[in-house]
């Protein structure tokens, strides 16, 4: 029977995904195995609608494509809002445990690869393919394993843009499945949900900007969109600049940077922000992105490759959670700051930033708030991270034994 292709557009993919997150919602509230282990919504609903969306091209012979246009912008509304909350005072906090995270961040993308090399050679490969089983699709997500797999296919690694595409999917999945039920245990284990004077301190916001639980007003939502609007527009005419002056940045980063200097320049001027609009306009945007994401799965193109990169996961998923449990969360503190840092680094290592993002938001949703960890995650992961992996990923092609074939 011939395939049919249903094609939804740009405005039914946004109403889908808020179906999608919905159903999420309700299978959260029904499932108190999804509620308990702090798995987000957005998870939930959209990993069972890609799997509908599987089923329907494999025995449907019904193919549904999505129009994503929508999700770039949603990205970037939700980074300019993590700029607009994060003022000097948060920035000087964030200082040490920033350097801490990033070296942190890259002891684990070379132990991503050499468990990625080690999986390729105990299955007969080229140990060049382990990179694409490594930290290029699992810390790096889709973007990173298209680009190097391209580069990987022109060498003669063949396969291996599908190979990075598969750990990718997978690592997006598995990532927002983990980080929040074992960060969780950690809060639970520890007792980290009352929390410290210290923590307190940086996790809780003043009561004149409860972001929390403040009631949102008409002209604040309107003085956010405004705020957001300018992030966007300013940051895209700077990746530009940059962009023709050889620096290629994310632009997602930059529009988060500029949110930085507006909120940080209005609080020199005494100008006030508030800051309940923004965030929640924020955290709309984050959770209607990975609907879509996550929705958007095409898990049957992965069928060929099921066998391997489930071993290749399970051994990342050991990798990572070892790492991050006896390593990073003691490193970060041991404190209810680091539960949430812990949350969002398995994030940042089996799938994106904002699966990371969402991973705390999820935690935070059920205990407290924390600042700290909205405010260095995002730098690892927007910005390091990409640059970290660049460096590793060369060096360790720079090896004798890693020498590409060739076409």
């Amino acid at each position: 029977m011939e395939m049919v292709q249903v094609v939804f557009s740009s405005q039914d993919t946004l109403i889908l995904s808020l179906v999608v997150l919905f159903t999420g919602y309700g299978l959260n509230n029904k499932i108190s195995f999804l509620a308990r282990n702090n798995i987000p919504q957005a998870v939930s609903g959209g990993i069972l609608c890609s799997i509908l969306v599987a089923s329907l091209y494999q025995w449907g012979n019904i193919e549904v494509v999505f129009d994503m246009r929508l999700r770039d912008f949603l990205l970037l509304a939700f980074f300019s809002s993590i700029g607009l909350s994060a003022k000097l005072n948060m920035l000087r906090a964030g200082g040490k445990p920033l350097v801490f995270l990033l070296g942190l961040s890259v002891t684990l993308l070379v132990l991503q690869n050499l468990t990625g090399i080690a999986a390729a050679l105990g299955l007969g490969s080229h140990p060049a393919y382990g990179l694409m089983a490594g930290s290029i699709p699992f810390a790096g997500g889709h973007g990173t394993a298209i680009a190097w797999g391209k580069i990987a296919e022109e060498a003669g690694l063949v396969g291996s843009n599908e190979l990075g595409i598969a750990c990718a999917t997978f690592g997006l999945i598995a990532g927002g499945l983990i980080g929040g039920p074992i960060a969780g245990r950690l809060v639970e284990r520890y007792q980290l949900d009352q929390g410290d004077a210290n923590s307190r301190s940086l996790a809780e916001p003043s009561d004149d900007n409860d972001y929390w639980s403040a009631s949102v007003r008409l002209e604040h939502s309107l003085a956010s969109l405004l705020m957001l609007a300018m992030c966007i527009t300013a940051g895209s005419h700077i990746n530009d600049w940059l962009s023709d002056g050889g620096v290629r940045l994310p632009s997602f980063l930059t529009a988060m940077l500029v949110g930085i200097m507006i909120t940080n320049i209005a609080d020199l001027v005494k100008v006030p922000i508030e800051g309940a609009a923004t965030s929640r306009i924020g955290e709309i945007c984050l959770y209607i992105f990975l609907s879509m994401s996550l929705m958007n799965m095409q898990l049957w193109l992965l069928a060929e490759f099921i066998g391997p990169v489930l071993l290749v996961l399970i051994a990342q998923i050991a990798v990572i959670v070892s790492f991050t449990v006896w390593i990073v969360f003691r490193v970060m503190g041991s404190d209810y700051d680091a539960a949430v840092i812990s949350a969002g680094f398995f994030g940042i290592g089996l799938g994106a930033t904002p699966v990371a993002m969402a991973n705390m938001q999820s935690l935070t949703s059920r205990y407290r708030p924390s600042p700290k960890a909205f405010l260095i995650v995002p730098l690892i992961g927007a910005f390091f991270i990409d640059i970290s992996n660049a460096l590793v990923i060369e060096v360790l092609l720079s090896l004798e034994m890693m020498a590409l074939p060739g076409p």
